[in-house]
Order: C-alpha cells, then sequence, then structure tokens
C-alpha cells in the first residue's frame, strides 16, 4: 500500500522538525514548504493525503494560501490542518471561512495531532 504524503508548510524550522518527529510514527512520506506561496507550489506538485498549515508566514500567510488551494482543481479537496498558535475563535472562525478542514494550536498536542490526522487519512 502506497504511503500516505503529508506536506508541512510553517516557516518555522523547530516546528517542522517537531511535526516530522511526530508524524515519524506514522509511515508518512514528508514534504516541507516555509510560507503559503511554496506551500501552494508543493502541494500541486506532490498532492499531499493531507496538508499541516501554518497561519503566521512570510510571503503568504496561511489563511491565503488555503483559499488559493481551494480554488485550484489539483488541490480543493485536500483535507488542510491550520496548525498554529492563534487559537482565539477570529482565527478559528477565520480560518474555516478560508476552507480549512480543522484547527489545532501550538503548542502542539502530538496525540491531538496524530488524531486528527489519522481521522482524515482514514486510518
Amino acid at each position: 500500500m502506497a504511503r500516505k504524503k503529508i506536506l508541512l508548510v510553517d516557516d518555522s524550522q523547530t516546528v517542522l522538525m517537531m511535526e516530522q518527529m511526530i508524524l515519524k510514527k506514522g509511515a508518512y512520506d514528508i514534504v516541507t514548504a516555509r510560507d503559503g506561496k511554496e506551500g501552494i507550489a508543493k502541494a500541486v506538485e506532490v498532492k499531499p493525503d493531507l496538508i499541516l498549515m501554518d497561519i503566521v508566514m512570510p510571503n503568504m500567510n496561511g489563511f491565503e494560501a488555503v483559499k488559493q488551494l481551494r480554488q485550484q482543481e489539483e488541490t480543493k479537496t485536500i483535507p488542510i490542518l491550520m496548525v498554529t498558535t492563534r487559537g482565539e475563535a477570529e482565527s478559528m472562525e477565520t480560518g474555516y471561512e478560508s476552507g480549512c478542514s480543522d484547527y489545532v494550536t501550538k503548542p502542539i498536542n502530538s496525540v491531538e495531532l496524530l488524531t486528527k490526522i489519522k481521522n482524515f487519512l482514514g486510518e
């Protein structure tokens, strides 16, 4: 069975490393991007099964990236999990309005994150 591909989009190397450590528990192929623009390009290129998207990033924020991913045929159905420090209701609302599938706040709770990922990937 093919391994599931997960795209991690975050401008923080520390967060990317932490997410990769958490995901090592599952057998996933991990692709990373450092901002929204790169995230969109990688998503179109590799067609991941799931995207973990930060909000506050240079060049293009996560809300804008999610909106653009939702407008493209190749990426509009990929589940997108917002992973962010912005836990206030307003940000969550904007996230869902942009088209994200779910929302996880940092500091990341690895059990919560893995549970959500497994649900989205049907595992």
